[in-house]
């Protein structure tokens, strides 16, 4: 539903939201650079200038948010603000979000991430969660007076590319009815580790975008586990030097060294010189297995999730969902 907003008498009116699309990229980067180089300068860090994203990066997430990527625009017409909010089927989440920095100050931002939140209250989430770096004291009161309630932190963390003794299964070494049948596999394979969760479109999107690809473990039509990677780079311009990993998952937790072999593998075999990985911090087994490894801390995050909607980690096996692009 399209309305105009206008929470305080100072700001100037909004038209939203409206559901963003490819044409609305350009706009959508230039939002994106100002609000969080602005962030970052208020954290103390004044020579930060956050880049652009890659236009690829922001179709897939467009794409992958479907009537959540959300969008408002000033009387110009202009894009002042925006909210991709994702599900996958049960599990719901935001990002990323932001109001242009001449806009901030004015409800706008509280307007933006309770539109997201409905959005997902629509789609039957039951899970609604959120990032955000973890020293800005400022963003976690904002989103706590929202009510959200800070988890666990994530940890992104690398791996060096290295050969492995035989090359991964990939979904795009398939085709036809064993392409199918491996996405179905997939599928299933979520639904037993974690009952509601579904990757199967951000794995078809990635494949029809060929920004990407999933790595099988395990027989294709029966796989032990799955990861979904992206190859392309995660900002415009640059060279791609990240196999970055947005969903995992495993049957069996154990299989993570051998998950892990298989990918920084792909990682040589694509051309890239690391693997990256977002790794919630309730596996702490996990994580004493990429250290144990060699693995390097590259960054943190905050996962926050709304009240009565937290995640809930599996009792068996792994499901690690990266909560941002």
């Amino acid at each position: 539903m399209t309305t105009v907003s206008h929470p305080f008498r100072s700001a100037r009116p909004m038209e939203g939201p409206l559901v963003a699309t490819v044409a609305d990229i350009p706009q959508l980067n230039e939002v994106f650079t100002e609000a969080f180089t602005e962030r970052y300068r208020k954290d103390g860090m004044t020579g930060v200038r956050v880049p652009p994203l890659n236009p690829s990066i922001w179709q897939y997430a467009i794409e992958d948010a479907g009537d959540g990527a959300l969008c408002w625009r000033d009387e110009r017409g202009r894009v002042v603000a925006f909210n991709m909010a994702h599900h996958s089927g049960t599990e719901g989440w935001m990002g990323p979000l932001c109001v242009r920095p001449d806009q901030q100050g004015m409800g706008w931002g509280k307007m933006v991430v309770q539109a997201g939140m409905r959005w997902l209250q629509l789609q039957q989430a039951r899970v609604i969660g959120l990032e955000t770096m973890p020293r800005t004291m400022d963003n976690i009161g904002f989103y706590s007076n929202l009510g959200f309630i800070p988890g666990h932190l994530t940890v992104t963390l690398t791996l060096e590319a290295a050969t492995g003794d035989r090359a991964p299964m990939l979904l795009s070494q398939l085709s036809g009815a064993d392409k199918l049948a491996a996405v179905t596999a997939c599928h299933e394979l979520t639904e037993r580790v974690m009952p509601g969760y579904d990757f199967t479109r951000e794995i078809d999107i990635t494949d029809r975008l060929r920004i990407g690809d999933t790595l099988l473990l395990g027989a294709p039509q029966a796989p032990d586990g799955f990861a979904l990677c992206h190859t392309v780079p995660l900002v415009e311009g640059r060279n791609r030097d990240e196999l970055r990993v947005l969903k995992l998952v495993l049957a069996r937790r154990s299989d993570l060294p051998r998950m892990l072999g298989a990918l920084t593998d792909f990682a040589r075999r694509s051309g890239t010189r690391r693997l990256a990985v977002r790794l919630q911090g309730d596996y702490p087994e996990a994580y004493r297995t990429f250290v144990a490894l060699g693995a390097r801390v590259r960054w943190t995050d905050l996962r926050m999730s709304a009240h009565g909607w937290k995640e809930i980690s599996p009792s068996e096996g792994m499901i690690l969902s990266n909560w941002e692009i």
